[in-house]
């Protein structure tokens, strides 16, 4: 597992996902501006813990998807039912 190409992708989605930036959200008294929600992703020695779950060890095949994805430049394809209208 390659650490620092995986911080330098998250690094780069995060700029795609909107970090820093806010978004129009209408309410009934008008609207206020609000950030994109954080998908949190914590990497541990033997796994990860990503959007507050259960832990995850990197020997787990769907640990290894996730990782490869961020590793190939993209979202992770598991987030695609939390999100079908992108990050």
């Amino acid at each position: 597992i390659d650490f620092d190409l995986i911080l330098e992708n998250v690094k780069y989605l995060n700029l795609l996902a909107g970090e820093g930036s806010s978004q129009i959200k209408h309410t009934l008294q008008g609207a206020r501006l609000q950030q994109p929600e954080p998908v949190p992703l914590t990497l541990y020695h033997n796994g990860i813990v990503m959007c507050n779950g259960a832990f995850r060890p990197y020997q787990d095949p769907s640990t290894q998807q996730c990782l490869q994805d961020i590793m190939d430049g993209y979202f992770p394809s598991e987030l695609q039912q939390r999100y079908p209208d992108g990050v």
